[in-house]
Protein backbone atom coordinates (compact mmCIF):
# COMPACT_ATOMS: atom_id res chain seq x y z
CA UNK A 1 0.00 0.00 0.00
CA UNK A 2 1.69 3.48 -0.85
CA UNK A 3 1.96 6.52 1.42
CA UNK A 4 -1.15 8.34 0.14
CA UNK A 5 -3.22 4.98 0.10
CA UNK A 6 -2.05 4.59 3.65
CA UNK A 7 -3.30 8.08 4.49
CA UNK A 8 -6.50 7.85 2.74
CA UNK A 9 -7.66 4.74 4.48
CA UNK A 10 -6.63 6.26 8.20
CA UNK A 11 -8.81 9.33 7.40
CA UNK A 12 -11.84 7.06 6.57
CA UNK A 13 -11.03 4.86 9.68
CA UNK A 14 -10.72 7.73 12.10
CA UNK A 15 -14.10 9.24 10.34
CA UNK A 16 -16.01 5.49 11.76
CA UNK A 17 -14.58 5.79 14.93
CA UNK A 18 -16.75 7.25 17.40
CA UNK A 19 -14.46 10.04 18.55
CA UNK A 20 -14.82 9.23 22.39
CA UNK A 21 -11.27 9.46 23.02
CA UNK A 22 -11.60 6.82 25.94
CA UNK A 23 -8.34 5.24 25.23
CA UNK A 24 -9.36 2.06 25.70
CA UNK A 25 -8.25 0.53 22.31
CA UNK A 26 -4.49 1.34 24.06
CA UNK A 27 -3.83 4.54 21.79
CA UNK A 28 -4.07 7.71 22.99
CA UNK A 29 -6.69 9.15 20.83
CA UNK A 30 -9.26 7.80 18.17
CA UNK A 31 -6.48 9.46 15.37
CA UNK A 32 -3.91 7.05 16.78
CA UNK A 33 -6.16 4.06 16.76
CA UNK A 34 -6.97 4.62 13.29
CA UNK A 35 -3.42 5.27 12.01
CA UNK A 36 -2.75 1.61 13.69
CA UNK A 37 -5.41 0.11 11.99
CA UNK A 38 -4.20 1.29 8.51
CA UNK A 39 -0.81 -0.26 9.13
CA UNK A 40 -2.46 -3.57 10.41
CA UNK A 41 -3.45 -3.19 13.86
CA UNK A 42 -6.54 -5.24 14.86
CA UNK A 43 -9.76 -3.26 14.47
CA UNK A 44 -11.83 -5.25 16.96
CA UNK A 45 -10.57 -2.70 20.16
CA UNK A 46 -12.66 -0.14 20.46
CA UNK A 47 -15.65 -0.92 22.82
CA UNK A 48 -17.79 2.39 22.83
CA UNK A 49 -17.83 1.46 18.64
CA UNK A 50 -19.24 -2.04 20.04
CA UNK A 51 -19.91 -4.33 17.23
CA UNK A 52 -21.69 -2.37 14.35
CA UNK A 53 -17.72 -0.56 14.83
CA UNK A 54 -16.51 -3.11 13.99
CA UNK A 55 -18.73 -3.98 10.94
CA UNK A 56 -18.01 -1.01 9.59
CA UNK A 57 -14.47 -1.09 10.17
CA UNK A 58 -14.52 -4.60 8.48
CA UNK A 59 -15.92 -3.04 5.44
CA UNK A 60 -13.70 -0.45 5.06
CA UNK A 61 -10.44 -1.99 5.63
CA UNK A 62 -11.78 -5.63 3.44
CA UNK A 63 -10.71 -7.69 6.70
CA UNK A 64 -12.92 -10.36 8.58
CA UNK A 65 -15.78 -9.20 10.92
CA UNK A 66 -14.25 -10.30 14.43
CA UNK A 67 -16.02 -9.95 17.92
CA UNK A 68 -14.98 -7.43 20.50
CA UNK A 69 -11.41 -7.80 22.11
CA UNK A 70 -12.54 -8.76 25.63
CA UNK A 71 -8.81 -7.18 26.93
CA UNK A 72 -9.85 -3.70 25.75
CA UNK A 73 -13.55 -3.82 27.35
CA UNK A 74 -16.83 -4.86 26.62
CA UNK A 75 -19.95 -2.53 24.86
CA UNK A 76 -22.35 -1.32 27.31
CA UNK A 77 -24.91 1.45 27.28
CA UNK A 78 -23.72 5.21 26.80
CA UNK A 79 -23.06 6.60 30.18
CA UNK A 80 -22.19 10.24 31.38
CA UNK A 81 -19.96 11.25 34.19
CA UNK A 82 -21.85 12.84 37.15
CA UNK A 83 -20.08 14.67 39.75
CA UNK A 84 -21.11 14.38 43.41
CA UNK A 85 -21.20 18.13 44.31
CA UNK A 86 -20.78 17.56 47.88
CA UNK A 87 -17.80 15.53 47.60
CA UNK A 88 -15.83 17.34 45.05
CA UNK A 89 -12.88 19.48 46.83
CA UNK A 90 -11.83 21.35 43.34
CA UNK A 91 -8.82 19.93 42.57
CA UNK A 92 -9.23 20.67 38.32
CA UNK A 93 -7.81 16.96 38.32
CA UNK A 94 -10.93 15.70 36.09
CA UNK A 95 -10.78 19.04 34.27
CA UNK A 96 -7.16 17.99 32.48
CA UNK A 97 -8.41 14.25 32.31
CA UNK A 98 -11.20 15.37 30.13
CA UNK A 99 -10.69 15.16 26.54
CA UNK A 100 -13.11 16.90 25.71
CA UNK A 101 -13.36 19.66 27.62
CA UNK A 102 -16.84 18.93 28.85
CA UNK A 103 -16.16 19.83 33.01
CA UNK A 104 -16.37 23.20 33.95
CA UNK A 105 -14.94 24.27 37.50
CA UNK A 106 -11.61 26.48 38.77
CA UNK A 107 -9.21 25.40 41.46
CA UNK A 108 -10.90 25.00 44.93
CA UNK A 109 -14.37 25.74 43.50
CA UNK A 110 -16.91 22.44 43.14
CA UNK A 111 -17.01 20.86 39.24
CA UNK A 112 -19.74 20.05 37.28
CA UNK A 113 -20.07 17.87 33.56
CA UNK A 114 -21.75 19.40 30.58
CA UNK A 115 -23.83 16.22 29.90
CA UNK A 116 -24.38 17.26 26.11
CA UNK A 117 -20.91 17.07 25.89
CA UNK A 118 -19.43 14.25 27.29
CA UNK A 119 -18.03 11.54 25.77
CA UNK A 120 -18.52 9.09 28.65
CA UNK A 121 -15.03 7.97 27.89
CA UNK A 122 -14.65 7.60 31.80
CA UNK A 123 -11.09 9.40 32.21
CA UNK A 124 -11.74 11.47 34.78
CA UNK A 125 -13.28 8.54 36.86
CA UNK A 126 -9.44 7.14 37.82
CA UNK A 127 -8.03 11.02 38.02
CA UNK A 128 -10.35 12.26 41.00
CA UNK A 129 -8.59 11.50 44.22
CA UNK A 130 -11.97 11.58 46.45
CA UNK A 131 -13.97 9.24 43.97
CA UNK A 132 -16.84 11.62 43.37
CA UNK A 133 -17.01 11.03 39.69
CA UNK A 134 -19.95 7.96 38.91
CA UNK A 135 -20.60 6.80 35.45
CA UNK A 136 -24.55 6.63 35.09
CA UNK A 137 -25.85 4.81 32.28
CA UNK A 138 -28.16 7.29 29.87
CA UNK A 139 -29.64 5.36 26.71
CA UNK A 140 -31.20 2.34 28.49
CA UNK A 141 -31.08 -1.02 26.33
CA UNK A 142 -29.10 1.00 23.28
CA UNK A 143 -24.91 0.76 23.35
CA UNK A 144 -22.77 1.00 20.72
CA UNK A 145 -23.22 3.50 18.11
CA UNK A 146 -27.29 2.77 18.85
CA UNK A 147 -26.42 4.59 21.61
CA UNK A 148 -24.14 7.58 19.87
CA UNK A 149 -24.28 8.94 16.37
CA UNK A 150 -22.48 10.71 13.77
CA UNK A 151 -23.55 13.76 15.13
CA UNK A 152 -22.37 13.16 19.02
CA UNK A 153 -18.74 11.85 16.98
CA UNK A 154 -18.36 15.13 15.16
CA UNK A 155 -18.96 17.44 18.22
CA UNK A 156 -16.39 15.32 19.97
CA UNK A 157 -13.96 15.09 17.41
CA UNK A 158 -14.07 18.93 17.08
CA UNK A 159 -13.87 19.61 21.08
CA UNK A 160 -10.92 17.12 20.84
CA UNK A 161 -9.17 19.01 18.43
CA UNK A 162 -9.97 22.73 20.11
CA UNK A 163 -8.42 21.01 23.31
CA UNK A 164 -5.47 19.93 21.73
CA UNK A 165 -4.95 23.09 20.42
CA UNK A 166 -5.82 25.33 23.73
CA UNK A 167 -2.82 22.58 25.55
CA UNK A 168 -0.58 23.23 22.79
CA UNK A 169 -1.35 27.40 23.42
CA UNK A 170 -1.16 27.16 26.64
CA UNK A 171 2.45 25.43 26.76
CA UNK A 172 3.62 27.98 24.05
CA UNK A 173 2.59 31.11 25.95
CA UNK A 174 4.03 29.48 29.20
CA UNK A 175 7.64 28.87 28.00
CA UNK A 176 7.58 32.15 26.33
CA UNK A 177 6.79 33.68 29.79
CA UNK A 178 9.23 31.57 31.56
CA UNK A 179 11.97 32.85 28.53
CA UNK A 180 10.96 36.17 28.79
CA UNK A 181 11.61 35.52 33.15
CA UNK A 182 14.82 34.11 31.75
CA UNK A 183 16.24 36.36 29.75
CA UNK A 184 15.37 39.29 32.11
CA UNK A 185 17.22 37.50 34.67
CA UNK A 186 20.61 37.51 32.65
CA UNK A 187 20.62 40.78 31.95
CA UNK A 188 19.81 41.42 35.89
CA UNK A 189 22.99 38.80 36.36
CA UNK A 190 25.14 40.99 33.50
CA UNK A 191 24.20 44.10 35.41
CA UNK A 192 26.27 42.92 38.94
CA UNK A 193 29.21 41.04 37.33
CA UNK A 194 31.33 43.83 39.13
CA UNK A 195 29.96 43.06 42.28
CA UNK A 196 29.65 39.49 42.40
CA UNK A 197 32.10 36.12 42.21
CA UNK A 198 32.71 35.58 38.81
CA UNK A 199 31.88 31.81 39.58
CA UNK A 200 29.26 32.50 40.87
CA UNK A 201 27.89 34.32 37.98
CA UNK A 202 28.91 31.63 34.98
CA UNK A 203 27.14 28.98 37.05
CA UNK A 204 24.02 30.94 37.15
CA UNK A 205 24.20 32.03 33.61
CA UNK A 206 24.95 28.37 32.63
CA UNK A 207 21.83 27.44 34.21
CA UNK A 208 19.55 29.78 32.72
CA UNK A 209 21.20 29.35 29.20
CA UNK A 210 20.53 25.97 29.25
CA UNK A 211 16.75 26.27 30.65
CA UNK A 212 16.56 29.21 27.51
CA UNK A 213 17.39 26.10 25.11
CA UNK A 214 14.87 23.82 26.58
CA UNK A 215 12.33 25.99 26.19
CA UNK A 216 13.42 27.08 22.27
CA UNK A 217 13.60 23.01 22.16
CA UNK A 218 10.47 22.84 22.85
CA UNK A 219 9.00 25.28 21.05
CA UNK A 220 10.77 23.99 17.73
CA UNK A 221 9.38 21.02 18.55
CA UNK A 222 5.68 22.04 18.83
Amino acid sequence: MTAAAATTLADRIDAALPQTQCTRCGYPDCRAYADAIAAGVPHNRCPPGGAEGIVRLSALTGRPVLPLDPAHGTEGPRALAVIDEAWCIGCTLCIKACPVDCIVGASKLMHTVIGAECTGCELCVPACPVDCIAMVPVTGDRTGWDAWSAADADLARARYGFRQMRVARDKRENDERLAAKAQAKLADLASHTLHTDPTVIEKKRAVIEAALARARARQGAG
